[in-house]
């Protein structure tokens, strides 16, 4: 079973927790804490069960669990004054509060591409560099845009937008992105003066394909100079 949820995907079956597509770093009780939460959502957990479900038998002072949830919240980058993922609850617990979505691990991932003007550009698994250098994965010829400016991180049907620390920052619907920023369906990125729109197609068992949605691929050759380069 795998759970996505703000820019974090958990993984129960491979015991994995990335953020941005990148492995995050948790010891084993964070991880335990982790999935305990998870489970229970949206239920708030006393201090007790999750003694009992961590330290069986254990005496363990409220110093180290507080310690536990801080290095939990760190590395899944939550704010304890504004929590997104585990929220306090006062003289009693804790509960896990994000907006998570579960797939399990046969179901097929959704196909993700980026429609820019007349183009289709399908987002690979991993990493895709956006930019003014030659060679990126997605390549956008404006002085307005870094050589290296932005990447999205696909895994598992899922896609995260991060900002390279451009000059000019990059935009999601109008707003500048700060760190990994989940994208969903229809979401409109902006770079420079490219604009373009997150396209999400999940399998249905028909032979649909992305040029029934109105947007039909351009030859390479054909495409506006240095709109895009795709591979």
């Amino acid at each position: 079973m795998r759970l996505t949820f703000a820019d974090c995907v958990l993984d129960l079956d491979t015991r994995e927790v990335l953020r941005g597509n990148r492995a995050v770093a948790l010891s084993p009780k964070s991880f335990e804490l982790l999935e305990l939460l998870v489970r229970e959502r949206p239920k708030a957990l006393s201090k007790e069960k999750i003694h009992d479900a961590l330290w069986h038998g254990v005496f363990v002072s409220d110093a180290s669990m507080s310690n536990l949830v801080a290095e939990l919240r760190g590395a899944l980058g939550d704010d304890a004054e504004k929590p997104r993922i585990i929220r306090t609850v006062r003289r009693f617990g804790y509960a896990f509060i994000g907006d998570a979505r579960g797939e399990t691990a046969g179901e097929a991932a959704a196909s993700l591409r980026l429609l820019w003007e007349a183009r289709e550009i399908e987002l690979e698994e991993g990493e895709n560099l956006l930019g003014r250098e030659k060679g990126v994965r997605i390549w956008i010829d404006d002085p307005a845009v870094s050589r290296h400016h932005a990447r999205i991180g696909v895994r598992g049907g899922r896609a995260t937008l991060e900002d390279l620390g451009s000059k000019n920052g990059t935009l999601v619907n109008g707003k500048k992105t700060r760190g990994a920023t989940p994208l969903a369906d229809g979401d409109r990125v902006q770079i420079g003066r490219a604009e373009m729109v997150l396209k999400e197609l999940r399998p249905t068992g028909s032979t649909q394909t992305a040029s029934h949605l109105g947007r039909r691929p351009v030859p390479p050759e054909k495409a506006p100079r240095g709109k895009t380069r795709g591979r």
